[in-house]
């Protein structure tokens, strides 16, 4: 693994929120020192962050800098909120594929298992209803399958908690960015496929390199396709994903990114078991599949990315960006309708849909180092704005037979177009129409008074308009507002590898859900108390982390007491908080490991209906991921790779009654270079074989098996 150096350099954030200090490339361009060793003269030239080489070039667990919730890049230990980076080595040795596949393994992420692509990923008991690509968002709806793979991206970064600065309208959870793999000055590639027990296959191609002889111009094509595990009779998920990108330098200081992203899914659903007649998990039955063999969930989504970046000669940079995103799902499929039978024997519901879905959002933000008391600040400040549009019609049926069936009859299920049936009907049907429209302008100073402290303040300007059209009962409803969401933060450098911080963040939610005068509710409104200490070691190779957070949260939408309301209340105020640990990195230079424990609480302190929020039933209050490598170099095991890891989780339960224990998993990894071109990989998961479930849900659905004991061998050959 290559090593990563934290320079002594500061430069921090500044108008806005979120973020803190930041390491500046040469500071001092010309210094003198008094005689009472002060500087007269710092000239700030920028921030050496913006040139940051992909973890992909750097290898290992950790990088240098993150620009989640930030804007612009900073040392995650200059960041008073908890944020993880998830490089391009760690995706690979851990074989993920898509965004959820790296939840379930990631400290402080809970996954709520369905298909791959199609899982709800939450933190702090709040689920990422939004996922960023360079910092540009767009909708993330599991059951829309807009969960994105990951063959497209050189790493992941994660922050938990509200970011109300940057992503005002966002969930509480937090933020996801993806940064994108971008063209390279030299040429590289590789080609690599896999192969699984359980039905794992994938093929990617990756090229990339500079297009004209001076390397000014540079492109990256990525092609890839995945078949998930496939161990539940009958269910089949299979991905295709594009990426083009090119780079060009319109002069020494100026560059110009465009990039292309398109996916398509193709999935025979599994939505999970029933439980039996007593209400108990059906454990060894890890291969029944409970839906009809024509379930199919089909979708295409495509991502158009425009970036103008400018680097100023007085050390600001500049950069105007934006995302079209352009999807459509159709999903039809039958699941159970009850719980299981002592004869076997149980119902079956149906449901189906048509989205379109587009996304636009757009970026323009000016960064720009000074010197104050003789240390060095960063501001930010910027203007965003995002459209959601989104056409969703839908159809539910209880009871797509007659009588019971059994799971052979279920298998067998004579086709059944729901959405056209509910349509003809009118039961079970709907056809509504959301759009969100949001203009903010933002700003943040990151300001330093002494060298070891840096203050962060910042605020958001939000206007938005949310409409909600129902078309079956042709009625619309819209609501409109402007919010201001203010963030603080400190960050206290204790000595050289150690960093107190704290910090408060607001975030607010407008919401399509209505109450029963037909009004749509008041947006959901939230913030966030966070402290904690980080340290950084080794040179900046390994990070930590021990926080402490608190959450509230008003005016989030639930169903009432009434099962047959079709309308919402607002559950009142719910409190959340937590602990986390995290360690991320290399302990050596062929030793790296991610670990990490999370501890949560929730309660419910104003109730304005008689049903607590059931979603938070399912955050187990303790969870602990594990992952290590090891590399051999030189001797007779030279070119060779080990790892392994668990996951654990307490005991959780749905708002159904429906009780699962906890379980640990373990996995490992073995890999061989056996040219500086050919290298190979086994990767075993669950290897002691564990039954588990990892999700659970009602009487009759959504209760998701973890997957058997199995392993899956990968072939890759660089350029």
């Amino acid at each position: 693994m290559a090593t990563h150096k934290r320079t002594t350099y500061w430069a921090v954030a500044a108008v806005g929120g979120l973020t803190s200090l930041l390491n500046v490339h040469q500071l001092a361009l010309a210094q003198e020192v008094d005689s009472s060793n002060r500087l007269n003269t710092i000239t700030v030239e920028g921030n050496r962050l913006y040139e940051m080489l992909s973890s992909e070039m750097t290898g290992g667990y950790t990088v240098d800098a993150a620009t989640v919730g930030t804007k612009i890049p900073a040392s995650l230990r200059d960041i008073p909120q908890s944020v993880s980076v998830i490089t391009r080595e760690a995706i690979e040795d851990q074989n993920f594929q898509t965004l959820d596949e790296l939840g379930r393994r990631t400290p402080g992420m809970r996954v709520l298992s369905n298909d791959n692509g199609r899982s709800s990923i939450y933190a702090r008991g709040y689920e990422y209803d939004e996922y960023n690509i360079d910092g540009l968002p767009a909708p993330m709806t599991s059951i829309n399958g807009s969960v994105p793979s990951l063959a497209a991206f050189d790493r992941v970064e994660i922050m938990r908690g509200p970011s109300g600065l940057f992503n005002s309208t966002s969930e509480m959870g937090g933020v996801v960015n993806l940064v994108r793999k971008r063209p390279t000055r030299e040429f590289q590639g590789h080609v690599s496929g896999s192969l699984g027990s359980v039905g794992q296959r994938n093929l990617q191609t990756d090229l990339s390199g500079p297009i004209d002889a001076e390397g000014r111009a540079r492109g990256r094509l990525v092609i890839d396709h995945t078949g998930h595990p496939e161990f539940v009779d009958h269910n089949d998920n299979e991905q295709n994903d594009i990426y083009a990108a090119l780079d060009i330098d319109l002069d020494a200081s100026t560059t110009l990114g465009l990039g292309f992203l398109h996916s398509n899914k193709d999935i025979v659903v599994n939505n999970g078991q029933p439980v039996d007649s007593d209400g108990d998990l059906l454990y060894g039955r890890r291969s029944a599949f409970y839906g009809a063999e024509w379930n199919n969930f089909e979708s295409r989504s495509n991502d158009w990315i425009a970036e103008l970046t400018h680097r100023f000669a007085n050390g600001g940079y500049g950069r105007v960006a934006t995302r079209y995103s352009d999807r459509h799902a159709d999903y039809n499929y039958a699941f159970g309708g009850s719980s299981l039978d002592d004869d076997g024997t149980l119902s079956v519901a149906g449901t189906a849909a048509h989205v379109d879905q587009q996304a636009l959002s757009l970026d323009a933000s000016y960064s720009q180092p000074f010197s104050v008391f003789g240390n060095v600040s960063e501001f930010v400040i910027g203007s965003d704005y995002k459209h959601y549009a989104t056409d969703t019609e839908s159809g539910r049926s209880r009871g797509l037979t007659s009588d019971p069936v059994t799971l052979d009859e279920l298998n067998g299920l004579a086709y059944v177009d729901i959405l056209a049936s509910a349509r003809a009907s009118g039961r079970g049907y709907s056809h509504s129409e959301t759009t969100l429209e949001e203009t903010g302008v933002y700003s943040k100073l990151t300001l330093r008074p002494v060298q070891s402290l840096a203050l962060i303040a910042g605020g958001r300007a939000s206007r938005y308009d949310v409409d909600y059209a129902d078309r079956v009962a042709d009625d619309r409803q819209s609501r409109s507002d402007t919010e201001f969401t203010p963030y603080a933060g400190l960050v206290y450098d204790v000595d050289a590898h150690h960093s107190l911080y704290a910090s408060y963040s607001q975030v607010f939610k407008p919401q399509t859900s209505y109450d029963a005068d037909g009004d749509l509710l008041k947006p959901r409104e939230g913030e966030q108390y966070e402290a904690g200490i980080k340290g950084s070691y080794f040179g900046g190779d390994l990070n930590a982390r021990i926080s402490a957070f608190r959450l509230y949260d008003e005016n989030r939408a639930a169903s009432p007491a009434d099962p047959g309301a079709s309308y919402s209340e607002a559950v009142g105020k719910m409190r959340i908080q937590g602990t986390e640990f995290e360690v991320t990195g290399g302990l050596t230079d062929q030793w790296d490991v991610i670990a990490g424990y999370t501890y949560m609480d929730t309660e419910v302190q104003e109730a304005s209906t008689t049903r607590d929020d059931g979603i938070f039933l399912l955050m187990p209050r303790n969870i602990v991921n594990i992952w290590t490598q090891y590399g051999f170099v030189g001797g007779s095991l030279d070119g060779l790779h080990i790892g392994g890891g668990v996951t654990a989780m307490s005991d959780f339960n749905s708002s159904s009654g429906v009780e699962a224990p906890g379980y640990a998993v373990v996995d490992a990894m073995l890999g061989y270079d056996f040219t500086s071109h050919v290298s190979g990989q086994l990767n075993f998961n669950n290897i002691l074989d564990r039954e588990y479930y990892n999700r659970v849900g009602g009487v009759n659905t959504f209760n998701m098996v973890g997957a058997p004991s199995n392993v899956v061998a990968s072939l890759r050959y660089d350029f």
